[in-house]
């Protein structure tokens, strides 16, 4: 069963210890995405052996209703199916796998996930959103530059929008940036809820009147301003002290819509550079389109047409909030997190000094 560990696993030396005993694991459950990674350890991080993801729309209502619905239902539990299809195949010895702000927030989730392990045997945590913005950090760690002293990592969900506040500094693990999670925030608008909340039933062959549109970016930045003001972020922004990253889906489309690409490339994306004025012109340029127009352009398509517009409006109001030169783009998010956190614990559970220990 995935998470065991069958006997003998971990007292070899070399690589046959520790993390590179094993197969790892890690699903991310959230408000818009089912995602699955399955990874080996390697020498520079870990190498992926299979991948899967697909937008089930699980929060589909819930901002309303507070409760996940059946279509919704169905088209995760069949997402699932999948996943646990995929680490049966891989023999898949560690994992961990996570539900986010729909199962928070849905007075249904546990029973819905107490239907998954039925079904699945996939066993899901509903995570805090404070989780969320450690997982993220922990797969970002080495996009943040250690001369700038302070970052914002911004990570655009479903269902919310966590904000982390960092201190950077040179002194980390193998000569790598020493990060501080200092305070983090949970927006309750993701690119699902906002869609819900302000163009639910517009025709999508017309595009969002433009007031409607500076609508949603006021929103998002009411959210922000309180944060922004106990950690005096917007001084230090212009000052020149703040670097921003940004995890998800809407930053790493913006990113793809900017580099011209005509299939989305992960290579060329992750860890890419976005100048302020470069972000600020594609989500102005994006809020006049209709639904159908950004079906037709490459790297958005049918999966993501519809939630592009709240997807600008909250990456726009983030960077008016806090106009750092410079958003580095980061393809990776919870799941990857998720992986660092396996393989560190398999390292630990393979020392000896551990084991006497525990």
């Amino acid at each position: 069963m995935a998470g065991d560990v069958t006997p003998g696993q971990g007292q070899k030396g070399g690589w046959h210890s520790g993390r590179f005993a094993h197969t790892f694991a890690a699903i991310d459950l959230g408000t818009n995405n089912c995602r699955l990674l399955v990874a080996r350890a390697s020498v520079a991080g870990f190498d992926v052996i299979d991948a899967y993801s697909r937008p089930v729309r699980l929060g589909e209502g819930v901002a309303l209703s507070g409760t996940l619905c059946g279509d919704a239902i169905d088209r995760t539990l069949e997402a699932l199916d999948v996943c646990a299809a995929k680490i049966e195949r891989h023999r898949v010895t560690r994992a961990r796998h996570i539900a986010t702000e729909a199962c928070r927030r849905a007075c249904n989730g546990e029973d819905f996930l107490g239907l998954v392990k039925a079904r699945t045997g996939l066993c899901f945590e509903v995570i805090p959103a404070a989780e969320e913005a450690r997982l993220a950090l922990a797969s970002c760690e080495n996009l943040l530059d250690p001369e700038i002293p302070y970052g914002l990592l911004i990570d655009i969900g479903g269902g919310s929008t966590e904000v982390s506040w960092l201190r950077v500094g040179r002194d980390g693990r193998c000569g790598g940036p020493s990060i501080e999670l200092i305070d983090m925030t949970s927006v309750p608008w993701g690119v699902v809820t906002l869609t819900e909340a302000c163009v639910n039933g517009h025709p999508r062959e017309r595009p969002v009147e433009r007031i409607r549109y500076e609508g949603m970016v006021a929103r998002i930045r009411d959210g922000l301003r309180p944060f922004c003001a106990r950690h005096g972020i917007g001084g230090a922004v212009r000052r020149g002290e703040v670097q921003m990253v940004g995890a998800s889906g809407t930053v790493t489309t913006v990113s793809a819509h900017h580099l011209g690409l005509k299939r989305y490339n992960r290579a060329m994306v992750d860890g890419s550079r976005l100048s302020l004025e470069s972000i600020l012109r594609i989500c102005d340029q994006l809020s006049t389109l209709s639904v159908s127009e950004l079906t037709a352009l490459p790297c958005i398509g049918t999966d993501r047409a519809d939630l592009a517009l709240a997807g600008g409006a909250i990456l726009e109001a983030v960077c008016r909030q806090w106009p750092a030169p410079i958003v580095r783009v980061a393809d990776r998010g919870l799941r990857e997190g998720v992986l660092m956190d396996l393989m560190r614990q398999a390292d630990r559970e393979a020392d000896p000094l551990h084991r006497r220990l525990v």
